[in-house]
């Protein structure tokens, strides 16, 4: 509900692009799009790095901590990217690389990995960042086995080989060279070819890679970026020129301040994500702006790092999973120094992966209005790897958690209802042609009319004013069945328990398929430690079990079921999680949101004995 004007409260300006709806019906389904028609776009991402070379060179593109510099920050202009890529974009061509045998990055987000991206893209060679978890975390190199034998690379990279050796050596063929970003003394036991960064920046580059970058256009394959592969082995998503180029026009009509004032970034977002890699990554390329890389992430072992880089580096836009948004505003409590440098210059913040939750949207807009006595728009959309991603976005800064908007120009949506939910597919320039060598996956993701089918569900935020647009209603994959036949629409149901939970719950795993009720595992945040009065110290355990903290959970199941309408949604019995969702195990993704299934069946017999009620320290909800 929009507040009236006496009591609005006063936001720092945020133009939105897109504020207008044009429904239609056809066929009996219907469609929606916005008003705006998608002005011209480029041909490649490369014409915008020529741009920005020729009219601002000395201007940062990426920065990260440096080490050497004393942990100070090290630049990398917009002049020198080009150079990096004109050379590195030599080398690949030197080497044969194509999309039939792309350039693989292992390690994570860094100047080189930036170097190598943009070689790749300036010579038309496809490339692919591949999540580090595949070659670090696990055990069985599964993924990464997959991955690479999807895709048969033609030159692999990893920062250092200390850390990459195993997996190299157990799932990079021996016939591939492998880049280090530091090789003195390498020998691969296998026989690889190891070569180091810099002998790639030193190629001279010929008018050859020159004329390799003139020859892409529109249907040239830029990168790929395999899905996070939650129920099956990743899908390997192809991203076109087209693509990528679309969407950051897309992204400019419906976010006109990108390009009002100089953009920073100050950014974790990982670049195997289509978030990190694509709409930010590329955001700063498109905008002539600035992306520190942020090497902290919203965990206990690296959030520091990420409030130390908030405390120095203003940003102007800000992109967060609602766990680091939590984090962030809880050491604003006792933190001014991050609150008014934070909030110095910031125009929107954006969050996906997840609800969030009311409260700390809330605690958010009133550190912000605490140190400058206005609120920072706080805005969400819609978007998967498929569709490059930015795919709707709101349309007023009043938005609620759940709240997605309208879809972004040129993109059109399909609602079509899939039981008693309502599917969104899309159809538009940014969205992906297919799945690299995997057809029937290709053939299963469009329907007859060529929209791709997204699996997410979508209702009206208010059907009288289309104008408002979409809020999300779950992923369709995730519903289930009760034993009695009745549907458990999951997201809407998680995202109430959160804010139900609020400031002491993070997260939430719904339970009971094919069971006779509807359970719970829920995720606590640190906060929940205030609860009882044991030492800092106490094992978490030890704190989920005090009688407060249990008290304080069976009121939270009896104020959700006030409120249930029925078996679906009323929670029935829930437990505390006192071991974390793991990454190791798939549990958690690359940015922090949780796998629902993941968690189910790593979990299963956690599940059978909640609803058994031999779990320990559960909560059965009292009739």
């Amino acid at each position: 509900m929009t507040p009236s004007p006496a009591s609005a409260p006063i936001y720092r300006d945020f133009p939105f692009g897109v504020t207008r709806g044009v429904l239609r019906h056809a066929g009996g389904h219907r469609y929606l799009r916005c008003e705006q028609d998608l002005q011209p776009y480029a041909e490649r991402m490369t014409d915008r790095l020529l741009y920005w070379a020729e009219r601002k060179p000395n201007a940062t593109l990426y920065a990260q901590r440096d080490p050497v510099l004393g942990d100070d920050w090290r630049h990398l202009s917009f002049a020198q990217a080009l150079d990096a890529a004109r050379r590195i974009g030599q080398a690949l061509l030197d080497r044969g690389l194509s999309a039939e045998r792309p350039l693989v990055i292992l390690s994570e987000n860094s100047l080189d990995h930036a170097k190598l991206a943009l070689g790749a893209m300036y010579a038309g060679v496809a490339f692919c960042a591949v999540s580090p978890a595949y070659s670090l975390v696990s055990q069985d190199f599964d993924k990464l086995r997959h991955v690479l034998h999807t895709l048969t690379p033609g030159l692999v990279f990893a920062a250092d080989w200390a850390r990459f050796a195993r997996p190299i050596e157990a799932m990079v063929p021996a016939d591939v060279e492998v880049v280090l970003g530091e090789a003195h003394g390498v020998v691969s036991a296998r026989g690889h070819r190891i070569t180091a960064l810099a002998h790639l920046l030193a190629t001279e580059p010929t008018a050859s890679v020159d004329e390799a970058m003139r020859a892409t256009g529109p249907d040239t394959v830029l990168k790929f970026l395999f899905t996070s592969g939650s129920t099956k082995l990743p899908k390997a998503v192809i991203n076109t020129q087209r693509m990528v180029c679309a969407n950051q026009r897309q992204l400019l009509q419906s976010i006109p301040m990108l390009q009002e004032e100089p953009l920073v970034l100050i950014d974790w977002l990982p670049w195997n994500h289509t978030a990190g890699g694509n709409h930010n990554f590329f955001m700063v390329l498109h905008n002539g702006g600035a992306l520190y890389i942020d090497e902290g992430k919203p965990t206990p072992a690296l959030l520091g790092q990420t409030l130390r880089n908030l405390r120095e580096i203003a940003p102007t836009w800000y992109f967060n999973v609602p766990v680091g948004y939590e984090a962030i505003a809880r050491a604003m409590d006792s933190d001014a120094q991050l609150r008014r440098r934070f909030y110095s210059r910031l125009r929107q913040k954006l969050y996906s992966g997840a609800a969030l939750a009311q409260p700390i949207q809330d605690a958010l807009y009133a550190h912000a209005e605490r140190e400058y006595g206005e609120r920072i728009v706080m805005t969400a959309g819609l978007g998967m790897t498929e569709s490059s991603p930015f795919a709707l976005f709101v349309t007023n800064p009043h938005s609620q958690a759940g709240h997605v908007g309208l879809p972004t120009p040129g993109l059109e949506l399909k609602l079509i209802a899939v039981g008693d939910k309502v599917e969104v597919r899309y159809k538009g320039p940014n969205i992906t042609p297919g799945y690299w060598r995997n057809p029937e996956a290709t053939q299963e993701a469009f329907d007859d009319e060529g929209f791709f089918c997204t699996g997410d569900a979508v209702t009206w935020i208010d059907e009288a004013n289309i104008h408002l647009g979409l809020k999300f209603d779950g992923r369709i994959a995730e519903d289930f069945k009760l034993a009695t036949g009745t549907f458990v629409s999951v997201g809407p149901l998680r995202a109430k328990i959160i804010a139900a939970g609020a400031p002491y719950l993070q997260d939430a795993v719904i339970t009971g398929l094919n069971l006779k009720e509807v359970g719970a595992l829920l995720v606590p945040t640190p906060d929940v430690r205030k609860l009882c009065e044991l030492p800092p110290q106490a094992p978490l355990e030890q704190v989920l079990a005090s009688a407060p903290v249990q008290a304080w959970l069976q009121q939270l199941l009896d104020e959700l079921a006030r409120s249930a309408t029925g078996s679906a949604n009323r929670v029935a019995r829930a437990l505390l999680l006192s071991e974390p969702p793991s990454l190791d195990r798939g549990e958690v993704t690359d940015k922090g949101s949780i796998n629902q299934r993941a968690v189910l069946s790593h979990r299963a017999e956690l599940v059978q004995a909640l609803h058994a009620g031999t779990a320990p320290h559960i909560a059965i909800l009292r009739s």
